[in-house]
């Protein structure tokens, strides 16, 4: 079964196809340390002690995801707070999510369907 060669890093070092330089993953460590340092903490943000105990009830009812069925890991507002501030709390606005599908197809959803 033929491989795929391995390609070459900007930095010139030769890396296994699909794997990442580790000058690559250095840099994005330092991007995303950077952003945190401009982020407000969560409570800033809305999601203080009155949210943290309504993630931790309802993942307690409800602990697997809706999209895949693996464990929960996340609780997302099906309408985006920034659409729907009213309904942050709104327990019928709340679904578990696992990881992969929180930060994957539900961010992308999103993103095309409220960025008009």
């Amino acid at each position: 079964m033929p491989t795929k060669p391995p390609k070459l890093c900007g930095c010139g070092r030769r890396v296994p196809s699909g794997v990442r330089c580790p000058c690559q993953e250095r840099r994005d460590a330092e991007r995303k340390a950077r952003f945190d340092k401009t982020r407000p903490s969560a409570s800033a943000r809305g999601l203080g002690a009155d949210w943290r105990k309504l993630r931790k009830e309802h993942l307690r009812k409800h602990p697997f995801c809706v999209r895949c069925g693996a464990p929960a890991t996340d609780v997302d507002h099906i309408i985006p707070r920034a659409v729907a501030p009213e309904r942050r709390l709104d327990p019928t606005n709340l679904q578990s999510l696992c990881k992969s599908c929180h930060s994957g197809a539900k961010q992308r959803e999103e993103r095309r369907k409220y960025s008009r």
